[in-house]
């Protein structure tokens, strides 16, 4: 018998819990991948940062995009010219171009992105409309007027 290991689809799910249509796509996916390296933090209560380390990379070589609840940040290195003169011993600063999907829930939505310090960080909440909150229903006491029956005839 085999176990299922589901953290990998709650680290790419942002804000709801859609395992069922999550499990349908697991069979379909694309090989994991590990580049670049990023963190998923909630800040608020409806309110998440995706972190990604994007050293090397500058905010012409990264491509953010939001479509029908999929957030896709791409980076393509623009080819660096190399002076005369020098060459490089070690190259350990990865450069390759890359593509990243998240798939984000119902109401989430994007507020902003920052590049600092070689970390991409986005910003997301998640904005529930008033008419889909849950709300409460109070019960409301008859009336002692509606209690009293009349009776028209005996």
């Amino acid at each position: 018998m085999r176990t299922v290991d589901y953290a990998p689809l709650y680290r790419s799910s942002i804000g709801f819990d859609r395992i069922f249509s999550m499990l349908d796509k697991a069979g379909n996916s694309e090989s994991a991948q590990s580049y670049p390296p990023y963190n998923i933090e909630r800040t608020g209560e409806n309110a998440y940062r995706i972190s990604m380390a994007v050293a090397g990379f500058g905010e012409d070589d990264l491509s953010i995009e939001s479509k029908e609840h999929t957030l896709t940040i791409t980076g393509e290195k623009q080819p660096v010219e190399e002076t005369e003169g020098s060459e490089f011993l070690f190259q350990g600063i990865a450069s390759r171009a890359f593509e990243r999907r998240f798939q984000l829930a119902d109401h989430v939505e994007i507020r902003n992105a920052k590049l600092e310090n070689g970390l991409l960080h986005i910003d997301l909440i998640r904005e529930i409309p008033e008419a889909m909150k849950p709300r409460k229903i109070a019960i409301s006491k008859p009336d002692e007027k509606a209690k009293k029956v009349k009776q028209i005839a005996a």
